[in-house]
């Protein structure tokens, strides 16, 4: 992938909220800490032959910490989310949230994980200020699950998220993304699990983000195929009319024939796609800079660390890159290129 030139957009704003020349406002960063999992799903990464990031490319903890202070303090950040890979393969991660959850003002902090470590850390997390738990979860069905991530590990997700919420990590949040063969049959099981243990469910289109390139929209599991399978089911669905914002995710308020209630989310990404309201900025595990899932550029923030950039040279680099984002993913363009990168080395 081709660097961006960190200062190519002379018309950013020096100062002032991080903004685009669409007018999205960014207040969310990703901060992916790892592109290393201990699975395989079928729709992020190929069962072996992975060349993962060279260690000392990684960022290290004080600079993760350095550039999480500058979107804080200088970008007007206010949330932050740790991403991978899986995030609980970093043995740091404990401290890492601790010392983020210091910053003034204080963001608020979440994590994306798979659940496997999540049982054995989730006190850890809690304690050093982490405030809420995405799980990726696909299925109830314990072959279902094996399939798609090539691991016998659904028992040790379900142990992390009882001990999610334990932890007082709420809402604790359920990731979904249905299998194009079995997920719409699963469906129905994954929403009575979270509605009667009081997790919020969230069904995501499958993107284009695989690393083997392979993805085929006509294979993907819709937004309207997962409303029209709970309907058939007889779940009662309410749009929730308050205000989505930037939430990537259209809220329903549901109601099962067993008389099960809560709410579950939606995530359109690609059939309804909500760019237009973004608010988000993103940093790999390596100190790339990008300013959407789909870029096909980046900014190098891991060299201006280590040859000794100044906060201000940081913060600029950042503000030219955000101001040059595009208008959307424009994944139904006929020009539209998959990035280079997978969604493990991105950071969901």
């Amino acid at each position: 992938m081709t660097p961006a030139e960190p200062n190519a957009d002379r018309g950013a704003p020096t100062s002032g909220p991080l903004t685009d020349r669409y007018g999205r406002v960014a207040h969310d960063l990703r901060i992916s800490v790892t592109d290393r999992c201990n699975l395989r799903c079928t729709y992020c990464l190929p069962e072996s032959g992975i060349d993962w990031l060279p260690k000392d490319s990684t960022l290290t903890l004080d600079e993760t910490v350095r550039l999480a202070t500058i979107a804080v303090q200088r970008l007007d950040i206010t949330a932050i989310r740790f991403t991978g890979g899986e995030p609980l393969l970093r043995r740091d991660i404990g401290e890492l949230v601790e010392r983020i959850a210091r910053l003034q003002p204080r963001p608020e902090l979440a994590l994306t994980t798979n659940g496997i470590g999540l049982a054995a850390r989730a006190g850890e997390l809690a304690a050093a200020g982490l405030d809420r738990v995405n799980v990726s979860l696909d299925t109830t069905d314990p072959a279902h699950f094996t399939a798609i991530t090539r691991r016998d590990r659904i028992d040790d997700v379900l142990a992390g998220l009882e001990a999610a919420a334990s932890a007082g990590l709420r809402p604790v949040k359920v990731n979904a993304v249905l299998d194009p063969q079995t997920g719409l049959d699963d469906l129905p099981a994954l929403l009575r699990l979270c509605l009667r243990s009081d997790y919020e469910l969230r069904v995501i289109e499958q993107m284009p983000l695989d690393a083997g390139h392979h993805w085929q929209r006509s294979a993907m599991v819709t937004a309207a195929q997962v409303l029209d399978r709970l309907r058939s089911d007889g779940v009662d669905l309410v749009a929730d009319e308050r205000p989505r914002g930037s939430a990537p995710a259209q809220r329903w308020r549901v109601r099962t024939a067993e008389g099960d209630a809560g709410t579950i989310g939606v995530i359109a990404a690609v059939t309804s796609p909500f760019c237009a309201d973004c608010d988000r900025t993103r940093l790999t595990a390596d100190g790339q800079l990008r300013s959407c899932l789909f870029a096909r550029t980046e900014t190098d923030l891991r060299t201006l660390l280590r040859g000794d950039a100044g906060d201000d040279q940081i913060e600029q680099a950042w503000r030219a890159t955000m101001w040059a984002k595009a208008a959307g993913h424009g994944i139904d363009d006929v020009s539209f290129q998959q990035p280079d990168r997978p969604m493990s080395a991105i950071g969901g």
